[in-house]
Formats: C-alpha cells, sequence, structure tokens
C-alpha cells in the first residue's frame, strides 16, 4: 500500500498524520513534515570539514568512551566469573531496547509516580529510589525518543541520505536491529532491495517483526519525482542472521549501511570494521555509516540510561573523528555531519 499524498494512521487507529505534519503515538512520533524547513536547519550541519587529509588524530583527539555498565552485565560476570562475551552482551542490548521501544511511554509514567509515590508514603527507602530511578529514565526516553525524536529522527536521516546516486539501489544494513534506516533509504531510492544482516536472531524474529506496519516514511514517488509516504510492507526485505565477516556476498551493493556499529569496537578493529563496508560494495557504490555524536546531552542519556544501553563497548564520537577513521581506512568522504543525536558519513572507496 503506497500513499501519495494525504494521511496515515498510526498504530492502534485514532488520528491520522499528512504531508508536512507531525504525530505523537505512545510508542513514538510520526513525522512527514520536511528536514529542509527553516525551524530544523539548526539540528542539522552538513560537511563542516574541507580537507579531510589536512586532519590529524592529535587535532581532533580520540573518541570518548562510555564506562558506565548495565546492571545485569555486572550480575552477568559475577555469576560466570568471566567478562561478558560479545555475543550475549548483544542479546541483553537487543532485548532490554526493543522492551522501551514497545512501551506506551505516558501509560508507563503514570505507574511508575504512582509506584513512587506509594513506595514515599510506606517509606520504604528501597522503593522510593527504585521508583525515582524509574520516573527519571521514563521521562528521559519520553524527551529524547518520542519528544524530540533523537532515535529514528527521519527529517535529519533524509538529510544525510538525500542526492546520491543510486536507482533501485541493493541495499545491505550491517548490524541492522529493527531496519529503520534501510528502510528510509529504500523510501527515498523506490525499487531498493534491502538486504538487513544481523547475528542475533531476536533482531529478525521480534525488533524487525514487530516494527511498526503503520509507520510511515517520506520517500519519493518514481513516475511524478514527488512526495509519497510507505510502509514496512511496501519493501523488498531479506533478513540474514550471520556474522557478518561470514556472510557470502561479493561486490553486489550499491548503498552498504551501519547505524551505532563503528564505535562499539576499539581503535585495533576499526579497520576491519570499516573493511566490512567495502568488502560488498559495488565499484561506485556508497558506504553509509552513522555513530552516537559526542555531546554533554548524549553522555548524560547514557549514564542515566545505563541498565538499558551499556551492554557493549561504546564510544561517543565528533563527526571528525568518525569520519577519519573512514578516510584513513581507504574511502573518501561525500557527505559528511551531524543530526540532533547521530553522525553520518557517506563515502566511497578510494
Amino acid at each position: 500500500m503506497n500513499v501519495n499524498a494525504g494521511t496515515t494512521a498510526h498504530a492502534g487507529g485514532g488520528s491520522a498524520v499528512g504531508l508536512d505534519q507531525t504525530e505523537l503515538t505512545p510508542q513514538y512520533r510520526a513525522d512527514l513534515r520536511s528536514h529542509a524547513s527553516r525551524e530544523y536547519q539548526k539540528f542539522v550541519c552538513l560537511n563542516p570539514v574541507n580537507d579531510w587529509s589536512l586532519l590529524t588524530w592529535e587535532e581532533v583527539g580520540k573518541p570518548y568512551e562510555v564506562k558506565t555498565v548495565a546492571q545485569d552485565r555486572k550480575a552477568w560476570e559475577q555469576e560466570h566469573g568471566s567478562a561478558m562475551d560479545a555475543h550475549t552482551a548483544w542479546t541483553y542490548f537487543n532485548r532490554s531496547f526493543h522492551e522501551w521501544f514497545m512501551k506506551d511511554v505516558p501509560a508507563e509514567i503514570d505507574r511508575s509516580k504512582q509506584n513512587f509515590f506509594q513506595g514515599l508514603k510506606a517509606f520504604r527507602m528501597e522503593e522510593i529510589r527504585e521508583g525515582l530511578g524509574e520516573v527519571v529514565r521514563l521521562h528521559l526516553w519520553n524527551y529524547v525518543h518520542r519528544i524530540q525524536d533523537g532515535i529514528w529522527d527521519p527529517r535529519g536521516k533524509r538529510a544525510l541520505f538525500e542526492g546520491l546516486d543510486a536507482a533501485k539501489p541493493k541495499i545491505l544494513f550491517l548490524g541492522a536491529a529493527e531496519g529503520y534506516e534501510a528502510m528510509q533509504l529504500a523510501a527515498m531510492y523506490p525499487g531498493a532491495e534491502v538486504v538487513l544482516v544481523d547475528y542475533d536472531e531476536y533482531c529478525r524474529s521480534t525488533r524487525f517483526a514487530e516494527f511498526p506496519e503503520s509507520y510511515p516514511f517520506l520517500g519519493e514517488n518514481p513516475r511524478t519525482g514527488g512526495p509519497q509516504v510507505y510502509y514496512k510492507p511496501d519493501f523488498n526485505i531479506e533478513y540474514v542472521v550471520s556474522d557478518i565477516r561470514r556472510l557470502p556476498f561479493g561486490k553486489e551493493f550499491d548503498l552498504v549501511l551501519s547505524v551505532g556499529l563503528l564505535e562499539h569496537f576499539p581503535d585495533e578493529m576499526k579497520p576491519e570494521v570499516v573493511d566490512w563496508h567495502r568488502r560488498f560494495l559495488k565499484p561506485g557504490g556508497y558506504a553509509i555509516l552513522t555513530t552516537p555524536r559526542n555531546q554533554l546531552r548524549s553522555r548524560l542519556f547514557y549514564r542515566i540510561m545505563a541498565d538499558v544501553m551499556n551492554h557493549t563497548y561504546r564510544e561517543l564520537m565528533t563527526v571528525r573523528q568518525m569520519g577519519l577513521y573512514i578516510y584513513e581506512n581507504g574511502f573518501d568522504i561525500c557527505r559528511h555531519g551531524y543530526i540532533k543525536v547521530h553522525n553520518g558519513v557517506v563515502a566511497k572507496v578510494r
């Protein structure tokens, strides 16, 4: 079902959001407004670096390492007497993160407030501490994800992804989770074939499977060149559960995408991670990478939301740090910049 103009209902029915409009649902914000609006431009900074060959690590510094660790990771490591392995860490993270994406946030805020005041009334200190922490986390999640729409940020992602020479592209998404950004790309470049890859089966069976089919992606009508709204069922998607290092593909993709992948590996592994994007690209194809920004708000978010987010090694970067990793490992930067909470780089093999 494609919609050329007009409206689309949100999950659970109710009112609808039309082109150039936004609507807040209990789980997320649906946003079909233009990223080119003057109001939104304050969130977008594109191409601040003129010459990547002139940058040095002494000038840009190294990324900020997030060292606050989730409690369930600490408990697992205490039980097993060893550091949590990467695969287990990702399974813990994916389940935790998806639970938050599925929350009816206003209802959960009301429930958490009631629990906090009940604990306060009975003067049960443990319940008071836990309740207060839950209230803070819910309000922060509500602001970052629903109000500001900083995690999905469709307008910012469209600003980063637009203008590519990619007709009916074949898209590979490495570490795809629910596959959001590949679906946004498929809306912008109609006729795309999408292959999502993650080595956690939960991402295919739950995170992707339960992504709301009523969520609207603003893209292009291939016949008219005008705006068109797409939904998850419109896209040609294959989901592969595999370690990236064992994928059977050759250099057959026009776009190779990763979102929040590079920052989970220390410096000695970053050349290999960058090479994963090169390995599957057709000549002339684009590698597209995003990472979380190193800013005070992001540091605060990962500290308060540690039990939800911090199961794996994680860094926060500036766009200059991110781009320099990519440039030094054999890519030329075509476009780069930052949006609300992410850096983005579009690159081609040098």
